[in-house]
């Protein structure tokens, strides 16, 4: 089946970026993470994360990347799709697939502005050209809570963000416990990523973005807000966008067709 599933690092400058690969097809896929990336790196997780991936692995080469280790203060969006660009170099990879999820998928437009060279086919999921008053507020709002040292409270209120209704009923009583098993060292490397976020707004650079794009939201995104998706799909010429009803931030976990959508599209 050619899974071909590997943990690996980058050098770059003065640290290393972590990632995830399986698959040995020809077309190449790099999937972006979210905020969650800066709680938790790829390292070390590639026969974790490949599940959702297994079907297309004879077609595709799959890479899931952390951010790079050490980030200055001040590191931003537009500085994580540069050095993206540059493993991307060091691994031979001169054109690929893009999918960013939430921060991810800032990310992946900055690489589409900036780097058009590199990027195949964009995939922009729950995500949003700006920090718009929703993610200002909700990330605002996370920042705070892990200045606290409040992890329980950081995970329930994220959570509460992101999954439907329908999905919390189910799980919610089991979040305090998985907050518990996943509390960081230091909030140092979540903190840089969520300031970078405060920060980020490309919505007048979205015409650069040449790319053929989808665009993937859900229609009660608590995260991002519900206008994010409309500014992505008027701003970059002949997208396409699709829409989960009754799904937020989290459709990527929730919605079953996710991946299958992701690759019909590619």
């Amino acid at each position: 089946m050619g899974k071909n599933i590997q943990n690996g690092s980058v050098r770059i400058g003065d640290t290393d970026m972590y990632y995830a690969s399986f698959g040995t097809g020809e077309k190449t896929l790099i999937v972006l993470p979210g905020l969650s990336d800066g709680l938790a790196t790829v390292k070390g997780k590639a026969w974790l994360l490949v599940s959702p991936y297994k079907k297309y692995l004879n077609d595709h080469t799959v890479y899931l990347f952390s951010r790079k280790n050490k980030m200055p203060d001040g590191y931003s969006i537009k500085d994580m799709a540069d050095d993206q660009v540059r493993v991307m170099h060091c691994l031979g990879i001169e054109k690929a697939d893009i999918c960013g999820v939430s921060q991810g998928g800032m990310i992946a437009q900055c690489i589409a502005i900036y780097h058009p060279e590199v990027v195949n086919r964009l995939i922009l999921a729950v995500t949003a050209p700006s920090a718009n008053a929703v993610v200002k507020r909700v990330v605002s709002d996370w920042i705070d809570t892990a200045a606290r040292g409040d992890h329980v409270g950081l995970m329930k209120d994220t959570a509460e963000k992101m999954y439907s209704e329908r999905f919390l009923e189910k799980n919610r009583r089991m979040l305090p416990v998985l907050a518990r098993l996943t509390k960081p060292e230091s909030y140092e490397r979540f903190f840089i990523n969520a300031n970078a976020i405060l920060h980020f707004d490309v919505r007048e650079e979205l015409g650069k973005i040449t790319a053929p794009t989808l665009i993937i939201a859900g229609s009660d995104d608590k995260t991002v807000g519900n206008t994010a998706k409309t500014e992505l799909k008027e701003g970059i010429s002949g997208s396409e966008l699709f829409v989960y009803e009754g799904l937020g931030h989290g459709a990527f976990e929730e919605a079953k067709d996710f991946y299958d959508r992701i690759f019909a599209f590619l």
